[in-house]
């Protein structure tokens, strides 16, 4: 037996020891199963071939293909235990037919007492008829004979109401030529009319509302606009929608130009009612300090404010009605500097930092400005210098803005004085000079005395 074994390359099982174990339970020992080695791959063969010629049973490779094995589907079908139903070849007729053919088709012998299943798709339209008389009476018409009439109902009845087709077999030999709004317009006049006289149920052009009946109307000729705009449309060519496209860009230009001009006055209003705040809280506190040092000058200060109050009343009702403004009451302040509330060490140069708010453009602007003042633009950061070095930015940014106002205005004020002349040929709009000459008497003056429009605490303004 070993020498069998030897021959077939199967490992001999081991004899095992004699122990007291095996002696008492020797037939609850566990048993060894001997267990084949795996064919191992020659080196130089693909796994592909290899695969072919043994498996992991070591099975011969088969001489003609099968298909016995097991694979991912199921080779064998799973039948249930009901009686099969039983199919007949029986004949059947189309309702929508009218000649009454028979066909023959596969069907379930307990569906024979059933009707033909796709006899449920043959929707058809009721189309209206007439009589003689009610022709005479309700639907004659010049443009329209009766010939053409009956042959209008005729081809609407064949054809399911499909003006196209209906269009397209139109009877050119015996009647003129009609556009299919004609047709309609000739079809949807009868249903009207018919719907009034009569009250049968064939009229789908007739809907209920609230118990009240409304008729459709067809509007002919708003549908040959429709048409005639789809076919302008349709015949651009690459040049004019080209041209149509930087019409709409332009126009979408000048609504940003719009807004933009809203934007800047209300921040001219915002700008006019801080300064004017401001004259006249630094015309109170000097009639205050100047009663609290003279007392006899209170009278004399209370009859001037009587007399601006008259004045003013008087200016105003001497005035035209002109638009109403809005007046934005909502007042600026210049730039707010942060505070340092930090804990701790900081530096006061920190205090001269301009808040994330102010814009790049904005920044660069003010930073301009500070170089043809001949001003560094990070000077030492000492407890005066920080304080009048912000005041000094928040007035450079109030006069940009007014500077900005300034331009709108004057591009408004050359746009109206177009548009005057353009409107009244020969003629032109004078602008008073107090007006037109604003931006030029800015520029001649210096600049410390533009800039102090506010009336920065502890500088003397020149310009109020």
């Amino acid at each position: 037996m070993a020498d069998i074994l030897d021959i077939l390359d199967i490992e001999q099982p081991g004899t095992a020891e004699i122990t007291r174990d095996s002696i008492l339970h020797g037939d609850k020992m566990k048993k060894k199963y001997v267990t084949a080695k795996a064919a191992r791959r020659p080196e130089g063969m693909h796994r592909e071939v290899f695969a072919l010629l043994y498996n992991d049973n070591k099975d011969l490779p088969p001489l003609l293909p099968t298909d016995t094995g097991k694979a991912y589907k199921q080779t064998k079908a799973k039948l249930g235990m009901r009686k099969v139903r039983k199919w007949v070849w029986a004949p059947f007729t189309n309702p929508a037919r009218k000649d009454n053919a028979v066909f023959y088709h596969w069907k379930r012998k307990t569906d024979e007492s059933k009707e033909y299943p796709f006899a449920q798709f043959n929707k058809q339209v009721s189309i209206p008829s007439y009589s003689e008389s009610e022709y005479n009476q309700y639907l004659k018409s010049e443009d329209w004979s009766q010939a053409e009439t009956d042959h209008l109902m005729d081809l609407c009845q064949r054809f399911d109401l499909r003006f196209i087709v209906i269009h397209d077999r139109w009877d050119r030999a015996a009647f003129r030529d009609r556009s299919v709004e004609d047709l309609k317009e000739r079809y949807y006049n009868i249903c009207g009319i018919l719907s009034k006289v009569k009250t049968n149920p064939w009229s789908n052009t007739v809907t209920m509302v609230n118990g009240e009946k409304r008729v459709y109307h067809y509007d002919a000729e708003h549908e040959r606009k429709r048409k005639e705009q789809l076919r302008r449309l349709f015949d651009r060519t690459k040049e004019q929608i080209e041209e149509e496209q930087t019409l709409l860009a332009e126009l979408k230009k000048i609504e940003a130009r719009k807004r933009e001009r809203e934007r800047k006055t209300q921040d001219l209003q915002k700008l006019i009612s801080r300064a004017d705040g401001n004259s006249a809280a630094a015309n109170q506190t000097a009639i205050t300090n100047d009663g609290m040092n003279t007392p006899s000058t209170v009278s004399s200060s209370i009859a001037r404010r009587h007399d601006r109050k008259l004045h003013k009343k008087k200016l105003a009702a001497q005035q035209r009605p002109m638009r109403a403004i809005e007046t934005v009451t909502v007042e600026w302040s210049g730039i707010k500097f942060p505070e340092a509330r930090g804990t701790g060490v900081w530096l006061r140069s920190q205090r001269m930092k301009l808040p994330p708010g102010v814009g790049q453009r904005k920044t660069k602007a003010i930073e301009q400005e500070l170089r043809l003042m001949n001003i560094d633009i990070a000077p030492t950061p000492t407890e005066a210098i920080c304080k009048h070095f912000n005041e000094l930015r928040s007035d450079l940014a109030l006069a940009l803005d007014l500077k900005n106002a300034l331009t709108s205005y004057e591009f408004e004020l050359q746009a109206l004085r177009h548009q005057y002349e353009a409107l009244n040929p020969g003629k032109t709009l004078t602008i008073p000079p107090s007006i037109c000459n604003m931006s030029t008497e800015a520029d001649t003056k210096p600049l410390g005395e533009i800039i102090d429009v506010v009336g920065s605490p502890g500088s003397h303004n020149n310009t109020i």
